[in-house]
């Protein structure tokens, strides 16, 4: 049986303190860099959704509410 995550779409988080970059499903995000930044970084916001991505997805937000009318 195939898990619930196979078909949710994956987002990439980065980690500048380690140097790695990994995709996530979208379901799991928040708990992922939550739990890698409380295990690595002492609960420092390190670990974070690609800055590249989380801007696009807050225009087109931002666009959808017409914050740019």
């Amino acid at each position: 049986m195939p898990d619930e995550t196979d078909d949710d779409p994956a987002v990439p988080v980065v980690c500048s303190d380690c140097g790695t970059d990994t995709e996530v499903p979208l379901a799991d995000v928040a708990e992922a860099v939550e739990r890698h930044n409380d295990q690595l970084h002492d609960g420092e916001r390190v670990a974070q959704i690609d800055p590249d991505i989380a801007d696009a997805i807050t225009d087109m937000v931002a666009e959808d509410l017409g914050i740019y009318d």
